[in-house]
C-alpha cells in the first residue's frame, strides 16, 4: 500500500500522494455534539447516517454485562433510565486532575474515582473505573465507523479540532484518545481557525476577524489576522469550563428549587435533559414548559425567555467579558475588525447573539450551521495536509510556558499568544558551589508562583561539571510544535551535556497504559459496524420495553380495552424481531411501540399533575400552578 504523504502549507502534492483505499478526514470532538466531515476539492461535506443527521451526541453508555459502549443518540436516551451509567460533556475532565474537578461542583453530574496517585480524574461508571481519554476514544471510534461506512473505505487519519484554551495536558489526551481510537491526528487545530477556514476567510476576506466560539462545555474567543493566506492568531481567550452546559445547569437548579422537597442523585441528570430541552425551545419561543417526572410525583413549569435570560446573563458576561480582554491585548478596536463569526450551538440563544452584537457593533456571522461549522474546516484542513494547499495557520500558545526558579517563583520562557510553531531558550546557572545536576521544572500559566500555575514535566540534567555558583551556563529551549505540543531540552555549554523530555503531562495516558489499553483493544476486537449498530438498536428496543411494562404496572387502568390491545400487539411485534439480525425492522418496530405508546403517556402526565395538586385550595390554585 502506497502511503499518504503529508505536505507543508504551499507544496504541491507527489503524484501517488492519493491513496484511494485511505481517506483523511475532520473531527470536531465536541461536549455535547462531535461531527465528521470530509473534503474533495476544496468542497467540505458533513458525513451523516442513514437519516441524514450529522450529529452524533457526545455521550457514552456502558451497560451491564455488554462490553461494548454504546455510543451516540442510543445512549442519550439511556440516560434518562439510568443515567449513572451513561457519560456525558466528558470533554470538560481531558486533562483534569481529581483536584480541579471538584472545582467544577454541580456541573459535573458523574460519579468519580481518585486513585490517589494525583493523575487524571477517573470516572465510576457502575463500577467501572474509566478515564475520560478512553470514554472520548469510544466518540472517535463511533466518527471514524460512521466515515467508513459512508466513504466505502478505511480512516485512519483526522485533524481534531480542539479549544484554544485548551492547555498542553488537555491537548495531549485529546492525541491520546484518538491513538486509542485508532487514528493519526494529523494536527491539532484551535476550534477558532478552523470555523474562519469553514468561512473561506482565508481565500475571500483580509483583514481582522474575531471568532466567538461557545459550545456545550468550553468557550474560546479568538482574533485572527487573515493576509495573502497567512492566518495568524492575534489573540485568544476564552474558559475551558464554561459553555452552555451551565446554561443548562442555572435553569435546572431554578426548576429544582421551584419543585421543592429532597432531590435524589439520578434526577439530576433527568432534570437537566429536561431543562436542555426548555433551553433549545426558548431560542424560537418565548414561553415553554418544562415537565420533571421525578420520583413520585410529576410537576409542571412555566419558563419565559425573559426568566431564562436573566439566569444566564452572569454567565454571557463573562464570555463578553473575555472577549474584550482579547480585544484589549491586541490593542485591537472593534471598529477595526472586518467581521465577527459565531461557532457552537450555544451562539443560538438570543440573548448570546444580541450581546455579541452589542460587544462588537455589528451584526456577526452565522451563515454556516453553528454545530457544523468546525468540522468543516477541519475537514479542509484534513485535505490541506494531505494534498498541499496555499493556506498557512499560525495558531498560538494559549498559556505561558516557563520554568520554576529559586523560591517557587516562575520565569516566563514563551508568553501566551505567542505564534507557533516556535522555539525559544533562556540561559540559566547554577546556585551551589560544586552543583553537578539541575533539575528542571516546565509549568504553564499566567501567575507568578509555581503552585498557582500547572505542572507540566519535571527532568534532570546531570553531567554538569564541578565550578563555582554561577559560573555553569545551562541553555534550556521550549519547543511547542504546530499542534501546540511541548519539547524541553536543557544543554551544559562546556561540555555540551543534554538532556530533554517530550512532554507527556501527568493527566495523559503513560506509554505503558497506551500500550495495554491498545492491546487489549487489538486482542478483543471490536464488532463491525454493522454488528455494533444492532447492538443498539436491540438495546434501544429493550430499555422501551421496560420502561412500558413499568409504566403499564402503574397507570394501566387508564387504558381501554382496545388501548392496551394496540400497545400489546405493537410491543409483540417487537418482541418478535428484538432477538433477530434486521436492524431496519427492530427500528420501525421501535418506532411503531413509541407511537401507539404515546398517547399513554400523556394520560399519565395528566394524572401526576393531578396528583400533585389533590387538596390545593381553589384560592391558591393560581399561585401552586405558576410555582410548579
Amino acid at each position: 500500500m502506497i502511503l499518504l504523504d503529508i505536505h507543508e502549507p504551499g507544496q504541491t502534492p507527489l503524484p501517488h500522494a492519493e491513496d484511494a483505499a485511505t481517506a483523511a478526514v475532520g473531527i470536531d470532538l465536541g461536549t455535547t455534539n462531535s461531527l465528521v466531515a470530509i473534503a474533495v476539492d476544496g468542497r467540505p461535506e458533513i458525513l451523516r447516517d442513514a437519516l441524514g443527521d450529522g450529529l452524533v451526541p457526545s455521550v457514552v453508555a456502558y451497560l451491564e454485562g455488554d462490553d461494548e459502549p454504546i455510543v451516540g443518540r442510543v445512549a442519550k436516551r439511556i440516560l434518562e433510565d439510568e443515567p449513572d451509567r451513561v457519560v456525558a460533556s466528558v470533554k470538560r475532565l481531558m486533562g483534569r486532575g481529581a483536584g480541579e474537578v471538584a472545582t467544577l461542583g454541580g456541573h459535573l453530574a458523574q460519579k468519580t474515582h481518585d486513585d490517589g496517585q494525583g493523575g487524571m480524574v477517573k470516572l465510576d461508571i457502575g463500577g467501572r473505573i474509566i478515564s475520560p481519554v478512553e470514554v472520548s476514544a469510544e466518540i472517535l471510534r463511533s466518527l471514524k465507523q460512521r466515515a467508513e461506512m459512508v466513504l466505502g473505505k478505511t480512516v485512519d487519519r483526522a485533524v481534531i479540532t480542539v479549544p484554544a484554551y485548551f492547555d498542553d495536558a488537555a491537548r495531549t489526551a485529546t492525541r491520546d484518545a484518538a491513538r486509542l481510537a485508532g487514528l493519526e491526528a494529523l494536527r491539532l487545530v484551535n476550534e477558532p481557525t478552523a470555523a474562519a477556514l469553514a468561512y473561506g476567510l482565508d481565500r475571500a476576506a483580509e483583514g481582522l476577524y474575531a471568532v466567538y466560539d461557545l459550545g456545550g462545555g468550553t468557550f474560546d474567543v479568538s482574533l485572527l489576522k487573515l493576509e495573502k493566506g497567512v492566518f495568524q492568531v492575534l489573540g485568544t481567550g476564552g474558559d475551558a469550563a464554561l459553555g452552555g452546559d451551565d446554561f443548562d445547569h442555572a435553569l435546572a437548579e431554578h426548576l429544582l428549587k421551584q419543585r421543592g422537597g429532597d432531590i435524589a442523585s439520578q434526577d439530576v441528570k433527568r432534570a437537566l435533559s429536561a431543562a436542555r430541552r426548555a433551553k433549545e425551545a426558548l431560542t424560537d419561543e418565548d414561553t415553554v414548559t418544562a415537565d420533571l417526572d421525578l420520583g413520585d410525583r410529576a410537576t409542571r413549569h412555566e419558563i419565559t425567555r425573559a426568566a431564562f435570560e436573566a439566569l444566564i446573563a452572569p454567565l454571557v458576561g463573562r464570555t463578553i467579558e473575555a472577549a474584550r480582554a482579547v480585544l484589549h491585548d491586541a490593542q485591537v478596536s472593534p471598529a477595526e475588525l472586518s467581521g465577527v463569526v459565531l461557532v457552537g450551538g450555544s451562539t443560538r440563544v438570543p440573548l448570546v447573539r444580541r450581546e455579541v452584537a452589542r460587544l462588537f457593533g455589528r451584526d456577526p456571522l452565522a451563515d454556516i450551521d453553528p454545530d457544523e461549522v468546525v468540522a468543516l474546516g477541519a475537514a479542509l484542513q484534513a485535505e490541506a495536509l494531505t494534498r498541499g494547499s496555499d493556506t498557512l495557520l499560525l495558531d498560538v500558545v494559549p498559556l505561558s510556558l516557563g520554568l520554576e526558579t529559586m523560591g517557587g517563583l516562575v520565569e516566563k520562557v514563551i508568553g501566551r499568544n505567542t505564534p507557533i510553531p516556535v522555539s525559544r531558550a533562556q540561559d540559566f546557572t547554577t546556585y551551589q558551589d560544586g552543583q553537578t545536576a539541575m533539575a528542571i521544572h516546565a509549568v504553564q500559566g499566567e501567575r507568578e508562583m509555581v503552585e498557582q500555575n500547572r505542572s507540566l514535566a519535571r527532568f534532570v540534567l546531570a553531567g554538569i561539571p564541578p565550578m563555582v555558583a554561577g559560573a555553569a551556563r545551562i541553555r534550556v529551549t521550549f519547543t511547542v510544535d504546530a499542534d501546540g505540543l511541548l519539547t524541553v531540552s536543557a544543554r551544559e555549554a562546556l561540555t555540551g551535556t543534554e538532556a530533554r523530555v517530550e512532554v507527556k503531562p501527568s493527566y495523559g495516558l503513560s506509554e505503558d497504559e497506551m500500550a495495554g489499553m491498545l492491546q487489549a483493544a487489538f486482542e478483543n476486537a471490536r464488532s463491525d459496524v454493522t454488528t455494533r449498530l444492532l447492538a443498539e438498536a436491540r438495546v434501544d428496543a429493550r430499555r422501551m420495553t421496560l420502561a412500558l411494562d413499568g409504566a403499564l404496572a402503574a397507570d394501566g387502568d387508564l387504558l381501554s380495552q382496545d388501548e392496551r390491545g394496540a400497545i400489546d400487539e405493537a410491543r409483540a411485534a417487537l418482541e418478535a424481531v428484538m432477538a433477530g439480525e434486521d436492524r431496519d425492522a427492530i427500528l420501525t418496530a421501535t418506532e411503531a411501540l413509541e407511537a401507539a405508546a404515546r398517547p399513554f403517556a400523556e394520560l399519565r402526565m395528566d394524572r401526576n399533575i393531578r396528583k400533585a395538586l389533590a387538596g390545593v385550595e381553589v384560592s391558591r390554585l393560581e399561585s401552586r400552578l405558576q410555582a410548579g
